[in-house]
């Protein structure tokens, strides 16, 4: 049995996996590597200096703040990204329909 694999179109650039797809997967390593590097980072100082998890606390709250702070400029850069564009194919002017000029 043979698949049907449509060619390219010439009127368009053909678009690859990574436009379609969001990157929730890597966002989600940077969160939990950079969690994991501060709480080991805070491990190493309480021992280094023998107090209590006192540093391991504070480097994990400082990164899960800062994570948090980061999401949500990227998120809102994306959101102002995306009204712009929507704003643009709304200002656009509707290109001609190709039937009507066939005919």
């Amino acid at each position: 049995m043979k698949f049907f694999v449509p060619l390219p179109r010439a009127d368009r650039a053909p678009e690859s996996l990574a436009t379609n797809s969001s990157d929730s997967l890597g966002r989600g390593m940077d969160v939990a590597l950079t969690l994991l590097v501060f709480l080991i980072l805070g491990w190493l100082l309480d021992r280094w200096l023998g107090t209590a998890p006192l540093f391991m606390i504070v480097l994990t709250v400082v990164s899960s703040v800062g994570q948090f702070i980061r999401m949500k400029y990227v998120y809102d850069a994306h959101m102002q990204r995306l009204e712009a564009e929507r704003l643009a194919a709304r200002r656009r002017p509707a290109a001609p329909n190709r039937m009507e000029d066939a005919a």
